[in-house]
């Protein structure tokens, strides 16, 4: 978790909001990220958080209505 962490922190800037979801009768925790950011940056926070043992990293993308 720790790992996890400081690869969060490192993203920190871009990171709008984290949530947290304990499954206890499957014994895994599901954690939502929401972030702001270049295609680029999310690509490599990704990235790194899938090489991380014990976890699995899904990216969901959404496209903004124009400003």
């Amino acid at each position: 978790m720790e790992s996890l962490n400081a690869i969060l922190h490192d993203y920190s800037e871009f990171i709008i909001g984290r949530m947290g979801i304990p499954y206890k009768q499957r014994n895994i925790s599901v954690i939502s990220v929401i972030v702001d950011a270049p295609t680029d940056v999310i690509s490599a926070l990704s990235g790194k958080l899938g090489m991380l043992p014990n976890i699995n990293a899904k990216t969901v993308y959404s496209k903004l209505p124009s400003q």
